[in-house]
Order: C-alpha cells, then sequence, then structure tokens
C-alpha cells in the first residue's frame, strides 16, 4: 500500500521546467531515496508535497486520496536548510515547534526532556540556540520534526555536518522509526547511505524521473556477470583455463598485478566477466581443476556507480 503517490507532475518557474511529468510512488512503512544531481527538481517536488507550492498539473495523492491542505499536519519535514530562532531559549522554542504541530505543552515537554537526554541535550534547555554547536542544533531540529510521530517524514540530507558518530546515532533512529511504522522520504547525495538505508529509490535528472524501483532490484538489473574469484595456485594456470568467453579484468604481469584501469591488484584475486551464454558453474567447472578457489562472489554495482552511469547515459542522449 502507498502513503504517497504523484502521477505526471509538473511545475515550471518562469520559463524553466522544475518538474516534468514526474511520477513517485511510496510504499507505507518504507525509506524511499529521493535522488538526484543538484537542480535535478527534487527540491521542486518535496516543497509540492509540503504543501509549500503547487503543481501546474498532475496529482498528488495522500493516503488514498488527493492530497490536502490540512494533510501537512501529518508530515515532519527537515529541510536541509536548517533554521532555529538564535536568541530563544533552547526548550522554549522546541515546545514552542511542537505547539505548531498540534501538541499540548505538558506532553510536548516531557517528549521533548526524553529525546534532549537521548542526544545529550539535556543540560542545554535553557540555553540559547546561538550558544549550540551547529551539530547540536541539527539535532534539536530532528527532534522537533519527528516529535509529533507524523505519518510521513521528509528528511533533506539529514546527515549533513555530522560527525560519524553522531551520523550513526541518526541513521539508527532513524531505522527504528521505520520499525515503529513510519514513513520516510530520504533526499541525499551519500549513495552509501542509500544503500545502508533505503528500500525504494527514485532518480531524478534534468526534471524527470528516470530510473526507480526497489533497491535491490536496481542494483541486480544493473550487475555486468562479473565474479570476484579468490583462489590459491599458479595464475598462469587459472588463466589457461579460461576460453575465449570468458574476460579476465585483472591480468598480471610476473605475478605481481597489472591490467585494466580499477582492477583489483591482488596476486589471489581476479575479476572474470561471464558470458550470456555460460553461467557461475561453468566458470567454477573450469577453474577448479587447475587452482584452489577459496572466495567466489558476484559484483553487484554500487548505488554510487549506478547513479553515475544513469545520469552520465541520460545526459548523453539529452545532447
Amino acid at each position: 500500500m502507498s502513503i504517497l503517490q504523484t502521477t505526471d507532475v509538473i511545475k515550471d518557474f518562469q520559463g524553466h521546467r522544475a518538474l516534468n511529468r514526474v511520477s513517485i510512488d511510496v510504499p507505507e512503512g518504507s525509506i524511499f531515496g529521493l535522488l538526484g544531481p543538484n537542480g535535478a527538481g527534487k527540491t521542486t517536488l518535496i516543497r509540492i508535497i509540503n504543501q509549500i507550492t503547487a503543481p501546474d498539473s498532475g496529482s498528488v495523492i495522500f493516503n488514498g486520496r488527493p492530497m490536502k491542505r490540512e494533510d501537512v499536519h501529518q508530515i515532519g519535514y527537515l529541510p536541509e536548510e536548517r533554521g532555529l530562532y538564535k536568541k530563544m531559549k533552547l526548550g522554549e522554542q522546541a515546545t514552542y515547534l511542537a505547539q505548531l504541530k498540534g501538541m499540548h505543552t505538558q506532553e510536548a515537554t516531557r517528549l521533548l526532556k526524553e529525546w534532549f537526554d537521548k542526544f545529550d541535550l539535556l543540560p542545554w534547555w535553557n540555553k540559547k540556540v546561538e550558544e549550540l554547536s551547529k551539530g547540536m542544533a541539527q539535532k534539536v531540529q530532528f527532534i522537533t520534526t519527528i516529535l509529533h510521530r507524523p505519518k510521513l517524514l521528509i528528511f533533506d540530507e539529514p546527515f549533513s555536518g555530522f560527525d560519524p558518530i553522531n551520523v550513526n546515532l541518526l541513521k539508527k533512529e532513524i531505522l527504528k522509526l521505520r520499525e515503529e511504522g513510519s514513513t520516510i522520504i530520504f533526499s541525499t547525495h551519500n549513495m552509501a547511505s542509500v544503500e545502508e538505508l533505503c528500500d525504494y529509490i527514485s532518480l531524478i535528472n534534468r526534471s524527470e524521473t528516470i530510473l526507480d524501483g526497489e533497491i535491490n532490484q536496481v542494483r541486480n538489473a544493473y550487475k555486468a556477470n562479473i565474479f570476484r574469484v579468490e583462489f590459491e595456485g599458479d595464475r598462469n594456470a587459472l588463466t589457461s583455463a579460461l576460453d575465449g568467453r570468458y574476460q579476465l579484468l585483472d591480468t598480471p604481469v610476473n605475478g605481481n598485478g597489472a591490467g585494466n584501469a580499477g582492477a583489483v591488484r591482488k596476486n589471489n584475486q581476479v575479476r572474470i566477466r561471464i558470458p550470456e551464454s555460460a553461467g557461475p558453474n561453468d566458470l567454477l567447472k573450469a577453474l577448479m581443476p587447475v587452482t584452489e578457489v577459496h572466495g567466489f562472489q558476484e559484483e553487484i554495482p554500487s548505488m554510487n556507480d549506478i547513479f553515475i552511469q544513469v545520469v552520465e547515459n541520460a545526459s548523453k542522449i539529452a545532447q
């Protein structure tokens, strides 16, 4: 079941088409990665979902019906550009933001202090925002975004400016939110985080959706039939055992390893591309009589590699 769907959304700004028939489908209870280069249209789509602006055409469906103005109260939005009132005390400001989301003061204060304690912010409750570090202020905004337990959370580059310890802390909380039933749209340029967190992705480039789907299916769709083999034995014997159907991507010179750009430089490891007419077992049958195979694994492309490949291909087509 989908919590949010956009269909053929178009948005123009002064002769510039920011979104061109963009459609996304966000399954309920998932983490959905909204990806794309700078200027692709991601922020415009997020602003439409948040009711900040309206599409020129197309539809936005929320919880199975056309989205209404009041639905914004069921959305928590953490923008990339952070903003807190610098002269206000931290606890006072966080409570005020919770009240804007419809929470009662007493309940908001109780929950805020629990979250502040978890994020090591409680000693700063009566401090002014201008006394906080950037990372601490970002943690406060994360808390105020999720406090009212909205059905849909939108995080735009949530890890920007955080050290690795706090990135890990936020990742754990995001995964916990999903486990507790929240749906999350996660906009980022960090492809490692996409692989770690996201269930589904949609890639927007030049205002159009050019790739979407379940993340493991997307990665499998871009496999190149390349296998990494770790072995013990004579490398030349291994090479000789491969007939012309197989492409050795890591070709050693005098046993020290030299070959194609990007090849693995290990004496006991090679990368081999298998043709469509053969399978992994065929490769193993060829190798096992001449060497001892210690490891055998298919290379699945990273989201970073796929991102670059798809965007570059789309740019070539557009030229």
